[in-house]
């Protein structure tokens, strides 16, 4: 659709309603069908391709996670329940701001099938902390059970029964300003909407960084990463480096200009390639309680040759 002669986008990218020669000359006719996308040179193209590869990477990033749940069967405890929620208040918030602010399709694409697999992780999470605190109550009962007939037997002592009561241990986080808007006028004027897409992209972004500080922190206090798949965390930065890029790559709309068009997918940016960072740090997490756990298991093995003599 040309408005004013200007190329406007529709609710999942560009408009294709009209001659695709006269709306996206020397464009290629797949993006432009399949995506809704005017990719005119090889830097459009290349930002398709690490978009595409983004996509792929976060599809693929939480199959391990599933299969080491299944496997393992302690997701609620390898995992913090606020790394999940405020990642789902991230992707959510994500997919609300790239509908707002008109972003690239692949972006909403990928905001789709964001919120799609934090709500099966969430339900999983869900699942096995139900199944396991079951199997927990029934210890309780048994051993109270079998508490109630000693007493009785013996007549000697009244063994009271005792109710197991799970301690709550209550996390704060704080949020911090992340971007401030007050020169943003020099560039390019926001429409309403764009300023509430703007607003919602920077909460995405603030949720995505604060995500990652619950699981840093479970890591550290569990001294472990047992349950907790790297391939989740190694796909994700995958998944993030590409986005970033693709995002960078792309020419920005006919009449705008590189600072204004950074300016406008600042929040988006700041939220995949600031959690790129702290996803670095986790994997060293990883690296330190392996390493921690492989020593553990060396030193016991020197050891036991000499208890047996």
């Amino acid at each position: 659709m040309m408005t004013d002669g200007v190329l406007s986008r529709g609710l999942f990218g560009v408009s294709t309603s009209g001659n695709f020669s006269t709306l996206c000359p020397n464009g290629s006719k797949w993006v432009w069908e399949g995506l809704g996308e005017c990719a005119q040179d090889g830097r459009d193209m290349a930002s398709i391709y690490l978009g595409l590869l983004s996509i792929l990477c976060f599809m693929v990033s939480s199959l391990p996670q599933y299969y080491s749940s299944c496997k393992t069967g302690n997701m609620d405890s390898a995992l913090s329940i606020w790394f999940l929620l405020l990642w789902l208040g991230g992707d959510g918030c994500n997919l609300v701001g790239s509908f707002l602010a008109d972003q690239l399709p692949l972006q909403t694409y990928t905001a789709v099938y964001y919120v799609m697999a934090d709500l099966t992780m969430l339900a999983l999470y869900l699942y096995y902390m139900t199944k396991n605190r079951m199997r927990q109550r029934r210890m309780v009962l048994h051993v109270a059970g079998v508490a109630c007939v000693l007493g009785f037997t013996s007549s000697l002592v009244h063994l009271p029964g005792s109710g197991a009561q799970q301690e709550v241990i209550p996390s704060e986080f704080r949020s911090r300003a992340l971007l401030s808007t007050s020169d943003l006028s020099v560039i390019k004027a926001f429409s309403p909407k764009e300023i509430i897409g703007f607003s919602i992209g920077s909460v995405s972004s603030v949720l995505y960084l604060c995500s990652r500080l619950p699981q840093m922190y479970t890591n550290y206090k569990r001294k472990s990463t047992e349950g907790v798949s790297y391939f989740l965390f190694a796909l994700v930065m995958l998944g993030n480096s590409t986005y970033g890029l693709s995002v960078l790559l792309k020419n920005p709309d006919e009449g705008q200009g590189e600072k204004s068009y950074m300016i406008h997918h600042l929040p988006w940016l700041i939220g995949s390639l600031g959690t790129l960072s702290l996803d670095v740090i986790i994997s060293f997490q990883f690296l330190i309680y392996r390493k921690a756990k492989e020593e553990v298991g060396s030193s016991h093995g020197e050891t036991a040759p000499l208890i047996g003599s």
